[in-house]
């Protein structure tokens, strides 16, 4: 069974990997800024700025890829998660420790000096997001897909009712990315960016003190760093292979019972998934080129396109 299992993944997600190759979503078309910013190269500013953060920060990287998830899981992906203000999403429970805010400031200032009025706070956040994980990737390549406008509507309510959390077991998670249109092999994948991921001991406490699927020896290793009383909350890698690389790491780690987070660990041993963590645990399925496809899929997710929305004129606030 397992065997048969494993073979199916492989299956389930090739199919993925042919839909998801498309040259286009909707509306969205890889290029859409080509010779529409005067004379900016639109996705160099940003690969620029990127780049630049990442010389001396590169826990951007999955500050970014965490930016990202939590706009297109609200809303869509329409930048919704950089309104300022009272009662936005920003201000939701989920969102508290969300970084990256001021590397997207500084690229829309940047571009709207170049072309006001064209580039979305949303497409700067597709292509940042992009441009961070090829910087711990080697050869890593997204044809992405641009073109998305800016919503003009925050609420807190919605992302705490929209973003899944870590505590879920893997059926709960899959059915929350369902109803965003993302299957239970997007689910594995997307949750893959754990890879370069972190928490804190806050949010793992109790699953420490309270385990009963993971290794011992590697339960012990994190008690040390996250005490059960402590006044510092410390950080905590989720992939205690090679975390700062994206790679198939992640998933071998879950196999081997060392899985941070419920979530995570549960995805090794629920059926829905156990087949597609054996595969991409093991190298049949390369991780890397079928993350880069469920995040084009994660950003097509609800956007806004055409006459819809508005292109921001600062990303803190909707134009008035």
């Amino acid at each position: 069974m397992a065997a048969t299992s494993g073979f199916a993944a492989v299956l389930a997600i090739a199919s993925l990997l042919c839909l998801t190759i498309a040259p286009t979503r909707g509306a969205l078309q890889v290029g859409f800024y080509k010779g529409k910013c005067n004379r900016t190269d639109v996705e160099g500013t940003v690969k620029s700025i990127v780049a630049a953060r990442f010389a001396r920060d590169r826990t951007i990287v999955p500050a970014l890829l965490r930016l990202h998830f939590h706009d297109c899981f609200v809303r869509g992906c329409d930048a919704s998660i950089l309104i300022d203000g009272s009662g936005t999403e920003k201000t939701a429970p989920p969102n508290l420790s969300v970084r990256g805010y001021d590397l997207i400031d500084q690229a829309k200032t940047q571009l709207e000096r170049a072309c006001p009025g064209v580039v979305s706070c949303a497409d700067i956040i597709a292509i940042a997001t992009r441009d961070a994980v090829v910087l711990v990737r080697k050869g890593f390549s997204v044809d992405l897909q641009t073109g998305r406008r800016d919503g003009n509507i925050s609420l807190a309510s919605d992302a705490s009712k929209n973003l899944p959390g870590a505590s879920l077991n893997a059926s709960q998670a899959i059915a929350a990315f369902r109803a965003k249109g993302l299957s239970a092999s997007y689910t594995v994948l997307l949750l893959g960016a754990h890879t370069v991921g972190i928490t804190h001991c806050s949010f793992i406490r109790n699953r420490l003190y309270n385990y009963n699927d993971m290794d011992p020896a590697f339960v012990a290793m994190l008690r040390k760093r996250c005490p059960q009383t402590s006044a510092v909350d410390n950080s905590v890698f989720l992939d205690n292979g090679t975390p700062s690389t994206v790679d198939n790491s992640y998933y071998k780690q879950l196999l081997a019972k060392r899985g941070v987070l419920k979530v995570d660990q549960n995805l090794a041993m629920d059926a829905a998934t156990n087949g597609t963590v054996k595969s991409l645990a093991s190298g049949s399925l390369s991780f890397p080129s079928l993350f880069g496809n469920a995040m084009v899929k994660m950003g097509s997710i609800q956007v806004l396109t055409g006459a819809q929305g508005q292109i921001r004129k600062s990303c803190r606030a909707v134009n008035k």
